[in-house]
């Protein structure tokens, strides 16, 4: 499973609310200029976030989107379900019980398969929106993956 453009574009938007949080609501514009993203997919992705409750909007001038909730209580996760839906490796189903496999190895497969969705889970839910702007203002270190250098395979 690949995180969609969606989910990388909605997890930015929301990072940048947090970065940049002043009290007032902040344009569907301002946040478009500062992260680079193009607005109408913006503006998209901001009403999927408001239904989802992580957002508030106020209309008019001075309007804009405000976090609805705290961003120590919003994870990568949450916003990744927000616009795409369940996070998961693919729709294969569950693992048949008892050993009541219909094709051989199939079975096995799913396990893994929902075993390494499991984790993939876990991990976006481990990382809060306060957590990731910690680290986007220099005040905590990297996470380990991020910096850790992956041998080759048969090294």
């Amino acid at each position: 499973m690949a995180v969609s453009t969606r989910g990388d574009y909605a997890s930015r938007a929301l990072l940048s609310l947090v970065l940049n949080d002043n009290g007032r609501p902040t344009s569907v514009r301002d946040i478009a200029e500062r992260t680079g993203l193009p607005q109408p997919y913006l503006e998209q992705i901001l009403l999927a976030l408001k239904g989802a409750g992580l957002v508030r909007s106020k209309r008019g001038v001075g309007g804009g989107y405000v976090m609805a909730r705290d961003p120590a209580d919003v994870t990568i996760g949450m916003i990744v379900r927000a616009v795409d839906g369940p996070i998961a490796l693919g729709d294969f189903g569950q693992p048949h019980q008892d050993g009541a496999c219909d094709h051989e190895g199939q079975c096995v497969l799913l396990a893994i398969w929902d075993s390494v969705g499991h984790r993939m889970r876990a991990e976006l839910d481990s990382y809060s929106l306060a957590a990731v702007a910690e680290v986007a203002r220099g005040l905590a270190p990297w996470p380990a993956a991020a910096v850790e250098t992956v041998e080759p395979p048969g090294r």
